[in-house]
């Protein structure tokens, strides 16, 4: 797995911890942190597949 994908991983799950914790204060902040959640998770799909199309590619 690429090092990007690693890294956007590891923001994925704090931001997802983070929600949590929000609401479970009772903050609205937490709708925040799920958005950055889900765009740490599609960065995460993006840097794998990408890493897989340069793999196929370079095994031709």
């Amino acid at each position: 797995m690429p090092r990007l994908a690693l890294l956007a991983l590891a923001v994925c799950v704090l931001a997802v911890a983070a929600a949590v914790i929000s609401f479970v204060q009772g903050s609205l902040l937490g709708i925040i942190w799920v958005l950055i959640a889900g765009l740490s998770s599609n960065m995460v799909w993006f840097y794998v597949r990408k890493h897989r199309m340069t793999a196929s590619e370079a095994a031709r």
